[in-house]
């Protein structure tokens, strides 16, 4: 991976080579050894590790210094919806976060949801939102022309995030007679059986142009795909935070969610954000119905909203707070 080795005044990046025997079939042996290794040089206060999707938490507990982790989707819930075979990447990486966050002086969760399902393996934890990239906050907003209703929807295309059940939902919409264009922004993978799936209800979608996937945008791209739509529509079926629904607030879209994971703590008390059970398709599309036929607005304070919970600077000021509370409190 190429990267420079300063990125920034005070940021510095070590990239570090581990063959492919020392990941996941040696439970990341190989890249605990070279974390090790380069953080005997650096002498570090503290180390954070970002996440245990793969080898970060397990060789940030066990680098040798006092160290904490994020949790940005909890691998023990994904290992049971996918009813993952012992043995399989998604069982393992289920244990290996269960070591890891029995290990660690604390875990910060960036919702109440990823809190409470760390909370009973974990020392301590505490409630650190993500930040939201500087481009959603600081680019200034632009009003959508006054066309036809745009829906969008943001994410890689899974079984988590439920884009066939949407754009299935779309599709009544459709034959109930609103006149509308659902956009998909996201990775399409079309080998799996519910990508080749999706892929073909999109063809059908498209030939009565009320859906389209617009591929997989670079920032630059998508800000403007959330300036041209009116609302985000995002039902998935576990989320542990939701950013795709914190930057679309931040450009002042209405939201329509399901009230899972982390996202009602994004929603709350936010302008124009409307959550639902997860499987209460009917009062989705109704309130979707009444939204059109109202002339679709969009909320005028949520981007105000979403800038004072999660600026950058506010969330970079919150991980200090607590790197000084483990360093003060350890023996």
């Amino acid at each position: 991976m190429r990267s420079p080795e300063k990125i920034a005044e005070n940021i510095w990046y070590h990239g570090l080579h581990v063959p492919k025997t020392g990941w996941m079939r040696t439970l990341y042996q190989g890249c605990i050894r070279a974390t090790r290794k380069k953080l005997r040089e650096i002498r570090p206060d503290i180390v954070h590790g970002q996440g245990t999707e793969r080898d970060c938490a397990i060789s940030a507990v066990l680098s040798g210094f006092p160290n904490v982790l994020t949790i940005h989707g909890n691998m023990r819930s994904v290992a049971e919806f996918y009813r993952a075979w012992p043995g399989s990447f998604y069982w393992l990486a289920a244990r290996l976060e269960g070591f890891a966050l029995r290990r660690t002086a604390g875990v910060f969760c960036n919702s109440a949801y990823t809190e409470n399902l760390a909370r009973p393996s974990a020392q301590k934890t505490w409630r650190v939102p993500n930040a939201l990239r500087l481009a959603f906050l600081e680019s200034s907003l632009e009003k959508p022309p006054k066309t036809v209703a745009v829906l969008l929807n943001v994410g890689a295309l899974s079984p988590y995030k439920r884009q066939r059940e949407i754009l299935a939902m779309a599709g009544r919409l459709w034959r109930r007679g609103l006149r509308f264009e659902l956009r998909f922004a996201g990775g399409i993978e079309t080998k799996t059986d519910y990508g080749a799936g999706f892929a073909r209800e999109l063809a059908e979608a498209e030939k009565f142009r009320y859906a389209r996937h617009l591929g997989n945008l670079p920032v630059n791209e998508l800000i403007p795909a959330m300036d041209s739509a009116s609302a985000l529509v995002h039902a998935p079926v576990e989320e542990a935070f939701g950013l795709a629904v914190a930057e679309a607030l931040a450009r002042n879209l209405k939201f329509f969610g399901s009230r899972t994971g982390g996202v009602p703590d994004i929603a709350d008390g936010v302008e124009g954000a409307e959550l639902f059970a997860a499987e209460d398709w009917a009062a989705l599309e109704n309130s979707i119905v009444r939204w059109i036929e109202a002339g679709c607005p969009r909320p005028a304070e949520a981007a105000a909203v979403m800038r004072q919970r999660y600026h950058p600077r506010v969330i970079a000021q919150r991980h200090l707070e607590i790197y000084r509370e483990v360093l003060n409190t350890r023996p």
